[in-house]
């Protein structure tokens, strides 16, 4: 009797493993169109001018940036920065107006320190830049101010544009690897880089990694 007890016991124990697992599963079908790359954001206009493989060369229209600067390495950095930008969207502004998400949120090494600058970041001695970029119906004048004196609103000019897209993991690691991939391509073309690499992440962290649309960007001429 005990046997069967227990046989009867892991049976029931199973059964109501594999009804978690199934329910998980519908819930990130119905709820997760993120989770497998799906993606109805708004995103910065372009024009495709040349295409390469996973490279292209993109003409770029003027965007508005909401932008902060966090101290700290990459991973130390990134929360904190985007919980800033986001309450900014959220309603922490002058009009407690919300904002849309758009995509990407971007990522910019630099050299020198700096209290603005191009969702981005930006890395300098020990400080990362993050900016959102905010949707077209909004101009410098209708944009609502943000409450957090270290968030900075700016335009950016029409710009050419470099970009090598992957997938997996947005890390230090990657960004590194596809930013020498795509210098290597823009001195090979007879192309001028005259921006650092910038890291553009268009998905949540919990999309699966195969799926994620990441790029490098780089300004050229």
């Amino acid at each position: 009797i005990y046997v069967s007890y227990l046989k009867n016991k892991r049976l029931v124990r199973d059964m109501g493993i594999k009804r978690i697992l199934k329910a998980a599963f519908l819930g990130i079908i119905l709820t997760g169109c993120s989770v497998v790359g799906y993606r109805d954001t708004e995103e910065p206009k372009y024009q495709v001018l040349k295409k390469e493989g996973n490279i292209e060369v993109r003409q770029y229209e003027p965007v508005i940036v909401a932008e902060v600067s966090v101290p700290g390495n990459y991973e130390d950095s990134t929360n904190p920065a985007f919980k800033k930008l986001a309450g900014y969207i959220f309603g922490k502004n002058q009009k407690k107006e919300s904002i849309s998400m758009t995509a990407p949120v971007i990522q910019e090494k630099s050299e020198k320190i700096a209290m603005t600058a191009p969702v981005v970041q930006e890395k300098g001695k020990g400080v990362w830049i993050m900016q959102f970029t905010m949707p077209a119906k909004y101009t410098l004048e209708t944009l609502p101010k943000p409450l957090d004196p270290e968030i900075t609103i700016r335009e950016l000019p029409a710009k050419k544009v470099a970009v090598i897209r992957y997938s997996g993991f947005l890390n230090e690691k990657n960004i590194e690897e596809n930013s020498e991939t795509l210098m290597a391509w823009i001195e090979n073309n007879g192309y001028t880089a005259i921006s650092v690499p910038r890291s553009a992440g268009y998905d949540p962290p919990w999309t699966i990694p195969m799926l994620r649309r990441n790029e490098i960007q780089i300004d050229i001429e």
